[in-house]
């Protein structure tokens, strides 16, 4: 029995070695795609964000509020970032889902004219849409004490 399991695992390793390498250039997409959300903000430019963002996306922001798309897009029209910066993004890619988290910071003034200087981690969960393009479907912040 032993053997027979060693015989599989031994058949197998290499399929999966191919397919992870495979999924390289799914975690690279991705992880550009985070990259120019983080564009989006220091630019202070929607327009870079909102083809990124699924219609029916659910966003979670640290305070525990939920928003739609057309909140969400609302909420980066009114924040002013004067820095804004990722820190250790990680993509994981479950075949047309990706999973990407990743650590934020900064500052800037929100919708009322309020300074913040934010730290927090975030996940993402992209899904590969009919189309074939990548778009943001969920996205949720919690807040990091310093």
């Amino acid at each position: 029995m032993k053997k027979m399991w060693m015989v599989c695992l031994l058949v197998a390793l290499p399929a999966a070695g191919v397919a992870w390498s495979q999924g390289g250039s799914t975690e690279k997409t991705v992880a550009a795609l985070e990259n120019q959300w983080l564009q989006g903000q220091k630019a202070n430019n929607p327009d870079l964000v909102a083809p990124l963002l699924a219609d029916k996306i659910t966003v979670t922001d640290a305070d525990g509020k939920v928003t739609d798309r057309a909140a969400t897009l609302e909420f980066y029209k009114k924040t002013k970032w004067t820095s804004a910066e990722y820190t250790d993004v990680k993509v994981t890619v479950f075949g047309d889902t990706a999973i990407a988290t990743g650590g934020f910071n900064g500052t800037g003034t929100d919708a009322m004219g309020k300074p913040f200087d934010d730290h927090e981690r975030w996940t993402d969960t992209w899904v590969k849409m009919p189309s074939g393009k990548w778009q943001c479907v969920a996205s949720q912040t919690s807040k990091i004490s310093m």
